[in-house]
């Protein structure tokens, strides 16, 4: 099989913007115009970017020149390839709007992400500032410093300490991070700072953010692009977080009959939110439909039209009859104000497209007033078809462990994997080179057989990896079958913890590593610290009260875990006290995790198993780094000189892709049931003294 390998980029939200095999591609053509120094000049982009299929037909090479001139007056200047990528989303962009359409309605970051420069936008920070000071101004520790002046560098200067992120993940999804868990003080050391960072990137991740490469550091240092492309995507999540059937089961109504209900459960919540706008945008006579937040609402009468709709009482007959687009976008806000939104753009704002701004105020009326009505045998069936809460708690799980690698985002895991390409995705990330993607199909996929062929090749590549794949088929994942989706994705989480522990190969030897040696490890661990507190097995019930997990995190930072705030664990109470802040201190330490309290409570058995699994790494990675930080590393060593704020999650090494998800070793989640183990000697014995009390 050919070997294919992964290109990195350090931006995450940069390289979420593009495939794997668009990387591979434009990575090579990028290589190719290199001069005789291994550099490529903006002055060299023109005549490369003109052969691409995505411009050929919409610019010549004079025009690109003179595109580039506008914000490189210096045509020498070196460009390396995520400048070159940046380069290409900003010409893609410019040839959508010189063409008259939008390649797609969900870039929400698009504005912060292809800038050439970096350059921010002033209305969207002043967006993200008003819905801060908003939310946080009765936050005891943070109205001190509220409210924030969108116009001065306030909201960077106060991300600096990790403390507001933390908080506005909270309001995005409440009770995410145990602000028992957040170093909140006015003067925080360097120490503490990354503390709050490394647990605010690693919370960032567990509620859907894609965060992969951004370290504390960045954050420490308040990068603008950064922290504004994270509180966008924490934003984000805010006003999209009822856009499903679970939250808002009258979103039924958008779909004629009951066969359709299924389609409208994969929809992404931005195109929900743009089905909703045209449900209501027919029902109002409007001619056109909105395909996106941006060229399509420039004019504001599709916003004129939704708000008589949704409003009629506030309705002014001036709005549609305004000569000109700016005088009708103001009356659009006032119109919204009057129905309670809160004014967060300008009229220029809408004239001028933002995706990013439109999107937030659409949202923003959807939440004040939807306008949807219940129709009882719709309601009835959508409810029927919602998943139980184990297998919801599953679905997240895997889905926020998918998006945490950086594959293509996905929305739903039972519909998205079903054309087998996120599939293949993970597993070329997994297992680098395992993929033949020249028999692989992008999306989107008309031919049914396609589908299957993908899928085919995804059991082929399990089965590979040793995977239990009785009775499994392609088809089984083109036709949706929940069981054996998980089944399979579990296997695949488990294989990369398991290959990420295997890969500290000083410690284990190179041998396979396995439930029973991490078992055996977390136990010793606790032991070697003076503590007399042990589990038979993963499913062991005394879990529940938390003890044990908070006196493993302890053994491996001692200066972690705050036992003033641990409670006896005793009442149902008591153990949700403890299982939210082993979860809270086990991010703040370095380990990214999905895992719920209730899977800590219940001795959830695969949960418990990844959570182990994941401390388990971070500590034997720290291990490594001290010992490599006291010997000098070998000239040939391509090892990668890791810090402790250079990630969330420490990666293993390099530049190869396996160890690009080394960050996310932590990220393996799933519930049910798991094989019991039984403690037997471990090839980690005779490591463990030692960097126990190296620690």
């Amino acid at each position: 099989m050919t070997s294919y390998l992964g290109v990195q980029v350090s931006d995450p939200t940069l390289q979420n913007q593009f495939t794997q095999v668009e990387l591979r591609s434009l990575k090579s053509k990028f290589t190719a115009v290199k001069n005789e120094k291994g550099k490529v000049t903006i002055g060299d982009l023109p005549s490369l970017l003109v052969t691409l299929k995505a411009f050929a037909s919409t610019f010549k090479e004079e025009e690109v020149a003179g595109l580039l001139a506008q914000s490189f007056p210096d045509l020498t200047v070196d460009i390396d390839f995520e400048g070159f990528l940046r380069v290409y989303l900003n010409l893609q962009g410019q040839a959508n709007a010189k063409s008259g359409h939008s390649k797609t309605a969900s870039a929400f970051l698009k504005a912060s992400i292809t800038t050439l420069l970096h350059t921010i936008s002033h209305s969207e920070r002043a967006l993200y500032v008003a819905h801060i000071n908003s939310y946080l101004e009765d936050d005891p520790f943070l109205k001190q410093f509220l409210p924030l002046d969108p116009a001065t560098n306030d909201l960077f200067d106060l991300a600096k300490d990790g403390v507001l992120l933390c908080k506005l993940i909270n309001v995005a999804v409440p009770g995410t991070i145990d602000e028992r868990a957040i170093n909140c003080k006015k003067i925080l050391n360097l120490w503490e700072r990354n503390e709050n960072h490394t647990l605010c990137l690693n919370s960032a991740k567990a509620i859907g953010c894609t965060v992969v490469n951004i370290g504390t550091q960045d954050l420490v240092e308040a990068r603008p692009h950064l922290v504004l492309g994270l509180i966008s995507q924490i934003i984000k999540i805010q006003l999209l977080a009822d856009l499903n059937l679970k939250k808002t089961p009258q979103l039924v109504e958008l779909v004629e009959d009951n066969t359709d209900i299924e389609e409208l459960m994969s929809l992404a919540p931005e195109k929900l939110l743009l089905k909703w706008m045209n449900f209501h945008l027919g029902k109002a006579g409007y001619e056109k439909r909105v395909s996106n937040f941006s060229s399509d609402l420039k004019d504001g009468r599709a916003y004129a039209y939704l708000l008589n709709v949704l409003a009629p009482e506030h309705c002014n007959p001036a709005t549609l009859d305004a000569k000109t687009a700016l005088e009708r976008a103001t009356l659009v806000l006032d119109h919204a104000e009057k129905m309670g939104c809160k004014r967060y753009l300008k009229p220029t704002d809408i004239v001028e497209g933002s995706s990013n701004l439109n999107l937030a105020f659409v949202a923003q009326i959807f939440h004040r007033r939807s306008g949807l009505s219940t129709d009882g045998k719709k309601y009835a069936f959508a409810e029927m078809m919602t998943d139980d809460v184990q297998t919801s708690r599953e679905e997240r799980c895997f889905r926020l462990w998918i998006n945490s690698l950086g594959a293509t985002y996905c929305n739903n895991v039972f519909e998205d994997v079903r054309n087998g390409w996120i599939l293949l995705e993970v597993l070329d990330k997994i297992k680098p080179g395992s993929v033949n993607w020249k028999h692989a199909t992008k999306p989107p996929i008309k031919m049914p057989f396609r589908k299957v062929e993908n899928c085919n090749q995804v059991i082929k590549i399990g089965r590979q990896l040793k995977f239990s794949l009785v009775n499994l088929a392609g088809n089984d994942f083109v036709q949706g079958n929940k069981k054996l989706i998980l089944a399979f994705l579990w296997q695949l989480m488990r294989y990369s913890m398991l290959q990420l522990l295997k890969n500290l190969r000083s410690h284990s030897q190179g041998k396979e590593v396995t439930d029973t040696d991490i078992l055996h490890w977390v136990n010793k661990k606790v032991r070697s610290m003076g503590r007399t507190s042990r589990i038979e097995n993963f499913k062991d019930k005394s879990i529940s009260n938390g003890i044990f997990f908070l006196e493993l995190l302890s053994s491996v930072e001692p200066r972690v875990v705050n036992w003033n705030l641990v409670t006896k664990g005793e009442s149902d109470d008591e153990k949700r006290l403890n299982a939210t802040y082993i979860i809270s201190v086990a991010r703040k330490l370095g380990c990214s995790i999905f895992v719920l309290p209730e899977d800590i409570m219940e001795v959830n058995q695969k949960m418990i198993l990844t959570l182990a699994a994941s401390i388990m790494y971070w500590s034997l990675q720290k291990a490594v780094e001290e010992g490599e930080s006291l010997s000098p590393a070998p000239s040939s060593c391509n090892t990668c000189n890791a810090t402790p704020d250079a990630s969330p999650a420490p990666s293993v090494c390099g530049e190869d892709e396996s160890s690009s998800i080394a960050g996310d070793v932590s990220s393996l989640t799933i519930d049910d049931a798991a094989s019991d183990t039984t403690v037997s000697s471990s090839p980690f014995d005779n490591e463990e003294v030692t960097s126990a009390g190296g620690e």
